[in-house]
């Protein structure tokens, strides 16, 4: 151990363990009377989820509260009631999110009550995103493998080709710009989409050596993606819109954005804010940095996906654990959230890709789902999340934001945002280097 608080190991448990407290000793998932556990979740619909379990399981009741998931709002309020020593059961967290939550020793070791025994049941690149120094801190739930989101009517009207490459993809933009549209947007306010991208280019800016994280925000394949998108906002061949805003879905239903690249769940959001759209959009794979035919594989990104975790304080580890296999491998709660507009399951088996095509009318009765399993297939299952994930994002988001207004090259902001990344891990007390 290093230190009182200890350190971050990477996936996998190739650093030093964390120090972390004891969790309460478990009550049983089934003893005499009802045992109540409480549940924080944003997720659409999974209210039918825990209306289920309560139904099927009478001697757990949980108790469903939904948290808003704006800006880490339902994060800080999670830091929050963990330093009050009222944290719920379990709550919704994304993988970027677990380490910081291990840093103040908030989450159940959940290889103590016998989750090992249920990791054949998820893909195991999900699940080595919640292991840390040999423990399990959370169950996956799902991911968000990337996808290229294009308007079809468009792109056979002006006789443009689905983009193999991201040279192709520029060579679009360009045709899209001289018909008064834009293929798509940079936006400097989305950190976990630009993170996918440099994911998928083969970044990877977070690993551990021994007891020392590695840091390296600043490598040549980020440096290859602020290159290429560099040079589509000088050329104004894209718009720099915020995603997600009324003005970018404004573009989407008028024309003027003509495709997105975002993750697996973005049919729930285009059939929710485009649906003038409807019969017009189709599901294509990502852009690749290689040229077909090169014999490299496929490669992709991953933006979003949560996982079930417990937290430290729990009366009742070994019901909520149950719980939240369940809620994340069950056909029939998979079933559910499929349903309910989420991710890419992260359970292996219980469901085919063809369940998630539950928005195919609105794609042109594209079978879509097999897009999205061949994309998930291709995400690189190397990738480690930092322990500061949350102070990192925002510096990204600051880093981005500040260079598009400022007209500088987003190139120029990754050694700041390398250093100022070090300087952070540093002032939590763990050891830092630039790889």
């Amino acid at each position: 151990m290093i230190g009182r608080r200890g350190v971050l190991a990477a996936a996998g448990g190739t650093a030093a363990a964390l120090a972390l407290p004891g969790c309460a000793p478990s009550t049983g998932a089934t003893g005499q009377g009802t045992t109540t556990l409480t549940f924080w979740s944003w997720v659409p619909g999974i209210e039918r989820n825990v209306a289920l379990w309560n139904r099927l399981h009478p001697g757990v009741r949980v108790e469903l509260e939904k948290v808003a998931a704006s800006g880490g709002a339902q994060y800080a309020k999670m830091h929050a009631a963990l330093k009050a020593g009222s944290p719920p059961d379990l709550a919704q967290v994304e993988y970027q999110m677990v380490p910081g939550f291990l840093l103040d020793q908030g989450l159940v070791d959940l290889a103590r009550h016998g989750a090992d025994r249920y990791r054949a049941r998820f893909a195991d690149w999900l699940w080595q995103q919640t292991v840390y120094a040999g423990g399990v801190y959370a169950i996956p739930q799902d991911s968000g493998p990337m996808v290229l989101f294009q308007r079809q009517d468009l792109f056979d009207r002006w006789g443009i080709e689905t983009p193999a490459t991201w040279d192709d993809f520029a060579a679009a933009a360009r045709v899209v710009r001289r018909r008064g549209a834009h293929l798509t947007s940079f936006s400097p306010s989305n950190p976990g989409w630009f993170t996918a991208l440099a994911w998928q280019a083969g970044a990877r800016w977070f690993r551990a050596g021994g007891d020392t994280w590695l840091v390296s925000v600043d490598d040549e394949p980020t440096r290859r993606v602020t290159r290429y998108w560099d040079r589509l906002i000088k050329d104004r061949l894209v718009t720099t819109q915020p995603m997600m805003q009324s003005a970018w879905y404004a573009g989407l239903q008028s024309g003027d954005l003509v495709s997105w690249t975002g993750g697996s769940w973005g049919d729930a959001l285009l059939t929710g804010n485009a649906p003038g759209g409807a019969g017009k959009w189709r599901v294509r794979p990502m852009p690749q940095w290689h040229t077909p035919g090169s014999g490299a594989a496929p490669s992709s990104g991953n933006w979003g996906g949560s996982t079930t975790a417990v937290f430290t304080g729990t009366r009742n580890p070994r019901a909520a654990l149950d719980f939240a296999v369940w809620l994340n491998s069950d056909p029939a709660s998979v079933r559910l959230l499929i349903r309910g507009g989420y991710g890419y399951p992260a359970p292996v088996s219980g469901f085919t890709p063809a369940e998630l095509d539950n928005r195919a009318a609105y794609f042109g009765g594209q079978d879509y789902g097999a897009v999205v399993a061949a994309s998930g297939a291709a995400v690189d299952r190397a990738w480690t999340w930092g322990p500061t994930m949350d102070t990192f994002f925002q510096r990204l988001t600051d880093a981005l934001s500040g260079a598009v207004s400022d007209g500088t090259p987003l190139t120029a902001t990754l050694p700041g945002l390398q250093a100022r990344t070090l300087a952070d891990l540093r002032d939590k007390g763990l050891k830092a280097e630039a790889a």
